[in-house]
């Protein structure tokens, strides 16, 4: 099948960041599911001592409890920000994979998360290490790194894309 120049169908070397996506999602999902099967709600198991626990907590907020209390805004904004991002990507598809990686995680992240506030009014969190106080997710480990590596992009952007061709 041919592609138009300029239409929004996804190539083949494009699916590898939708695949990327879904194995986000779905770990995000897996791990969620098994925390509220495993734990009580504020129960907690030691992996590491008192360093690393696994702790069911419910985030109200965003990534560690920031705007506890603005559910709707908390529906919203990543559902645009999902949508703004598959658009840009869509139509960015030559530039650099570090870009497009980045953006992909912050999507997924944000889906993640976005999929529990439907499904169930707040966030599951669960990763608690005793030298960083607010406990997360893996949505939240994909949005954070995304941004740390959106990041390097935008600073090494130009240099990256050179190095292309």
């Amino acid at each position: 099948m041919k592609r138009r120049r300029g239409s929004l169908l996804p190539r083949k070397n494009c699916m590898r960041y939708f695949i990327a996506a879904a194995g986000i999602l779905l770990a995000d999902q897996l791990v969620k599911a098994a925390v509220r099967a495993a734990l009580p709600l504020g129960g907690a198991v030691a992996v590491l001592g008192n360093f690393f626990r696994i702790t069911y907590i419910r985030n109200n907020g965003a990534a560690w409890g920031i705007l506890s209390g603005m559910r709707g805004f908390l529906m919203v904004f990543p559902l645009v920000m999902t949508v703004l991002i598959v658009v840009f990507l869509l139509k960015n598809r030559q530039m650099h994979w570090l870009g497009k990686l980045s953006l992909t995680m912050i999507a997924a992240g944000g889906i993640g998360n976005f999929i529990d506030r439907i499904v169930f009014g707040y966030v599951t969190d669960m990763f608690s290490f005793s030298l960083f106080p607010p406990v997360f997710n893996v949505a939240d480990i994909a949005v954070t790194v995304g941004c740390g590596l959106l990041m390097i992009f935008v600073f090494r952007g130009e240099k990256l894309s050179q190095k292309r061709g």
